[in-house]
């Protein structure tokens, strides 16, 4: 006697599973992208600020070098040359003065041109604000007179007007 047995077809995946497993990536997919982005202005805010810190020690540092007094300007884009000064311009390397990163704002009360005198002092102070878009963190750079130092911190004044430097408060992360 011959037996027959029921074969049945391999067992696979049903459209309703198929359908929640596909929701299931797009949703982590779109968290990582989410991150990623975050992690990249993160990136930015902390890269310029430590361009914004460079480019000054390196213009005192002229400064003292040369023995001559030198000025530097903060634009939109970062560290230029002044406009109509009699001062000649601090040289700094192409890594401090290059341009910012996009989405990258600046505002500061400094002065049109910050000058260092003939041994590397600064002449001019003020606060520079910092912030990236897709982040909430601010980061702020206070030049005090008149020896130079440069304070990096994290900023916790209103989003609008001058920048204070009593707003800008020791970071640990620094």
């Amino acid at each position: 006697m011959q037996r027959f047995e029921r074969r049945t077809a391999p067992a696979g995946f049903s459209l309703l599973e198929l359908l929640v497993a596909m929701a299931v990536l797009g949703i982590l997919a779109a968290m990582s992208v989410g991150t990623g982005q975050r992690s990249l202005a993160l990136m930015r805010l902390e890269t310029t600020s430590r361009r914004l810190a460079l480019g000054l020690e390196q213009a005192r540092q002229a400064a003292a070098r040369h023995g001559q007094p030198c000025a530097l300007a903060l634009g939109p884009s970062g560290w230029r040359e002044p406009s109509g000064g009699s001062l000649p311009v601090c040289g700094i390397s192409e890594g401090a003065e290059a341009e910012l990163e996009a989405g990258v704002e600046l505002r500061h009360n400094l002065p049109a041109a910050l000058r260092f005198s003939s041994n590397g002092l600064v002449l001019d102070g003020g606060t520079v604000l910092i912030a990236a878009e897709g982040i909430a963190l601010r980061r702020c750079l206070v030049l005090s007179l008149p020896l130079g130092v440069v304070r990096l911190g994290r900023y916790s004044g209103p989003a609008e007007g001058m920048p204070s430097s009593s707003a800008c408060l020791a970071d640990g992360a620094l």
